[in-house]
């Protein structure tokens, strides 16, 4: 069975989102947690779908799961964290310093960095803290998407070095003695990640190119960080067909070519297979039929048809035209398609003549290269955080090189070392790329649900601060908000499996992003087995559940498109 191999103290399930993560890191708690022993399944997504998943409603602190003795879950909530972390910081000054001093701390700590520090301190809590390792036998980390997960799994080190080397004894999140107070349990984090004793990290990938390449990317860059005990697991095998239906045959060859042909870097690693199910995995019983041979609960679901709606994105792609130029960006959970979908508008708009952009916000997007041959009027980039961070670095070097000395310049060069740098230079090129939909159009192929809720946040943050203050800032961040609330100017395409986990996360995304006043102007379903028109019985019992799901996405979208699984 594949979870015998995972009885480390500290379990991390990461890779492409989509993968299965969630599904296989519940059913690995649940598994541990059989014999009674105590076990803390945690969620580190800040789009997390426990709740939904384990059907038990879970807040930042450990809740007992009901019907699985020993479980205990929580979320990682980087918002409440964020709020916990500024009242800590500037409480003790509360009664000492002017109200309008107070004002000004607190709009200090409201910012994305604040937002990425608290939730890591979280993080770290479970991680590195005694009281943790003792009362639980395993701790079991359901990750965000890879690049979100690289970065959480960096930072300890990270912070650790900007702890060890600042000589100011200050940060972008003020005095550096509120981050010194947790070096101890950064450092121990820091141990129990690099400890192969203790700490085993999960590779979980799917049984195609791009998710296994991803996780060839994850492996070597965790290697880089220490992390070196690692378990491969390849999600969905369809091994065997009972008919000669295209689409089950394609599956099947998907399955063992993926299987035949592993990068590199996963080759060498201990592998476990765990095969596709027919039925969602949602709920405790459907769980556990991960670790059993057993089958889920059988489906009321009776025969459907697809309804009438677009199977292509041709008529999208012409009310795109319509607009003449501006922004599309696609949005979801993670493993929907949100880059495949992001390519075919992009080489579509292209094709008929208009200039076009293609960029990615995912710190683990490729860079589109795989649309070959090149396609005329399409220019492809991706937001790179390394070069992103230089450029902000000597952008702000440069800038304040007149007004100070050598040891100016020298402490302003280590305050910018700082980790929180990476998100605010990421954040400018965003603003950039939007900025760019004036003169073309621009294709965005945003990070999964939770990462981009973040950068969305951090819109807002900083138009409050424009609003607020005379700062400098660029013109693309002062115009973003406004850029992206203006519906003839940005397009935002919501992106779905016909699923209940997509659907819901997608319809959170959309409820967040009204509340910041920017609207969706579509939805795709994509890779609808019951748009695909497949004859094989144990794919057309996953087809009938999806009509329920397609017609939620009908009753919540201003236009929808339902693309056949290919």
């Amino acid at each position: 069975m594949w979870t015998d191999p995972l009885n480390s103290k500290y379990l991390f399930f990461t890779g492409k989102g989509g993968v299965g993560k969630t599904s296989l890191a519940c059913a690995a708690a649940i598994h541990l947690a059989g014999d009674l022993t105590p076990v803390l399944l945690v969620s580190t997504d800040p789009a997390s779908n426990l709740d939904e998943v384990l059907g038990t409603t879970l807040g930042s602190a450990p809740v007992r799961v009901e019907d699985v003795p020993g479980l205990f879950a929580c979320n990682l909530d980087p918002g409440a964290a964020a709020l916990a972390y500024r009242e800590r910081a500037v409480s003790p000054y509360r009664g000492l310093l002017p109200e309008a001093a107070i004002r000004s701390m607190e709009e200090q700590f409201s910012g994305s960095c604040t937002l990425e520090i608290a939730a890591f301190d979280e993080f770290t809590s479970l991680l590195g803290a005694a009281e943790t390792a003792d009362r639980y036998a395993h701790v079991v980390f359901d990750t965000a998407p890879t690049g979100h997960t690289l970065r959480l799994l960096a930072l300890p080190g990270a912070w650790t070095s900007f702890i060890d080397n600042n000589t100011t004894g200050m940060s972008c999140l003020g005095p550096l003695v509120a981050l010194s107070k947790q070096e101890a349990m950064y450092r121990s984090s820091l141990e129990a990640l690099r400890d192969p004793q203790r700490t085993t990290l999960v590779l979980v990938a799917r049984a195609d190119a791009a998710s296994l390449q991803e996780a060839a990317r994850a492996s070597e860059e965790l290697r880089r960080l220490g992390v070196c005990n690692q378990h491969l697991i390849v999600n969905g095998l369809v091994e065997r067909t009972s008919t000669t239906d295209p689409i089950a045959a394609a599956l099947v060859d998907r399955s063992s070519n993926a299987l035949a042909n592993l990068p590199a870097d996963l080759s060498e690693l201990p592998l476990s297979t765990v095969p596709l199910k027919e039925h969602p995995l949602v709920g405790l019983a459907a769980l556990q039929c991960l670790t059993t041979r057993d089958t889920a609960p059988s489906s009321t679901v009776t025969g459907c048809t697809l309804p009438d709606v677009p199977t292509s994105l041709d008529t999208l792609v012409d009310k795109l035209l319509l607009l003449g130029r501006g922004v599309v960006m696609t949005m979801g959970k993670g493993g929907v398609g949100k880059t495949t979908i992001a390519e075919e508008i992009a080489v579509s708009l292209a094709r008929t003549g208009v200039p076009v952009l293609l960029t990615t916000t995912d710190p683990a997007g490729r860079a589109t290269s795989a649309l070959k041959p090149p396609v005329n009027n399409l220019k492809i980039e991706r937001i790179d955080p390394v070069l992103e961070v230089q450029k902000y670095r000597d952008e702000v070097l440069e800038a304040a090189a007149a007004n100070l000395d050598q040891h100016g310049l020298a402490l302003l060069e280590e305050d910018l070392r700082s980790p929180c740098t990476e998100e605010i230079a990421v954040f400018r090129a965003f603003a950039a790329a939007i900025a760019r939909g004036e003169e073309s159009y621009v294709v965005i192929d945003t990070a999964p649900t939770g990462h981009t809720i973040l950068l969305m946040d951090a819109a807002e943050a900083y138009h409050r601060e424009v609003l607020r203050t005379e700062s400098e800032m660029p013109a693309s961040v002062r115009q973003l908000l406004p850029r992206l609330r203006d519906p003839e100017f940005t397009c935002v395409i919501l992106v779905t499996l016909p699923e209940p986990t997509p659907f819901h996360e997608a319809k959170v995304l959309q409820d967040e992003l009204g509340r910041a006043g920017i609207t969706a102007c579509a939805w795709v379903v994509n890779q609808s087995f019951l748009a695909s028109g497949t004859r094989e019985p144990f794919l057309q019992t996953k087809a009938l559940m999806e009509a329920r799901w397609i017609d939620e996405v009908m009753q919540v979208s201003p236009f929808t498109v339902v693309l056949p699984w290919r």
